[in-house]
């Protein structure tokens, strides 16, 4: 099988997207443990990709037609209302991320959504929810999909101890994994609408930040949370820039792999990021063992046998 490098593009960019995630989590985590409030850190993260989106906005002229496109197809009705709100499930993963994570531990949280995500990913492609149309559910491809959640879970396996199994908190996780992956698939869609990512990102952080002011304005006004005034070192505020990277690499390269595809590479790019930066900066406590290694392993070997075609 021939391999042209336009092809091995949509691939190499999941892998940088799972990367940046990477890093963007590990700068939120630093800016919640100063705050002490995951909720206004994710509001902050948020916030700032859409600042700087709409800066972008507002110089671009190419953008603002990107809208207007986006406007056009909802009156078309080549897009549904509906999706144009991806960026409402955003802030939903992130609320949940930081009620259930607290009572379940980042390892069962993980597995979770990795597990929610594939298993949706695949009934996403199979029902042609993303602009890469309809994908059948293979053998291949659920294997595929499990040896990802394996990976995970061996990846993360030695970070359980202490972990509570609560189910409704599992539940949640399972949900906001899975609506990630509708996620992925409309806002690349909106992205097709507006003949460039960079639009389909500006309203999904848009859509973010409203829903996670909202929780927190909410929270803060029942007590449950208490907002902390801004403070640490400037890096820990810049971490909505790599969200902008990976929203905007989400919504270009799902019309061309699929979301399963997509999510395995992603998984990927996680993975082996976290092993890079617990090797070269690890933070306070940690240590590689085989279990990252053997999950990059993994998820690489499930990527694969989604890349193969018969």
């Amino acid at each position: 099988m021939r391999t042209r490098s336009r092809d091995l593009l949509p691939l190499l960019a999941a892998l940088v997207a799972g990367s940046m995630l990477v890093i963007q989590s590990r700068i939120n985590g630093g800016l919640a443990s100063q705050l002490h409030n995951g909720l206004e850190a994710a509001l902050i993260s948020f916030s700032g990709g859409l600042v700087i989106l709409t800066v972008l906005l507002v110089v671009f002229k190419p953008l603002r037609t990107g809208l207007r496109g986006v406007v056009a197809a909802v009156q078309s009705g080549q897009l549904r209302p509906w999706q144009v709100f991806g960026g409402f499930i955003g802030g939903f993963f992130v609320a949940v991320q930081s009620t259930t994570v607290p009572m379940v531990g980042v390892a069962v949280f993980t597995v979770s959504v990795v597990a929610g995500s594939s298993s949706a990913s695949l009934i996403v492609d199979w029902i042609g929810l993303g602009p890469a149309g309809r994908q059948p559910v293979s053998a291949r491809r659920i294997i595929a999909a499990v040896i990802a959640v394996v990976a995970v879970f061996i990846s993360v396996s030695d970070r359980f101890g202490g972990a509570s199994l609560s189910v409704p908190a599992i539940g949640l996780a399972l949900l906001a994994g899975g609506l990630g992956a509708v996620q992925q698939a409309i806002n690349a869609r909106v992205g097709m609408a507006a003949r460039q990512p960079v639009s389909a990102a500006w309203i999904n952080f848009l859509g973010g930040t409203v829903i996670l002011a909202v929780v927190l304005c909410v929270a803060g006004v029942a007590g449950t949370t208490t907002i902390a005034a801004p403070t640490g070192d400037w890096w820990l505020y810049i971490g909505g820039s790599f969200g902008v990277v990976v929203v905007a690499l989400g919504a270009w390269l799902v019309p061309k792999i699929g979301v399963l595809l997509a999510a395995l590479l992603t998984i990927l790019g996680q993975l082996s990021c976290a092993l890079l930066l617990d090797l070269v900066v690890p933070t306070a406590g940690t240590s590689v063992g085989w279990h990252l290694v053997a999950g990059v392993l993994l998820t690489l070997g499930a990527a694969l046998l989604a890349i193969v075609r018969r």
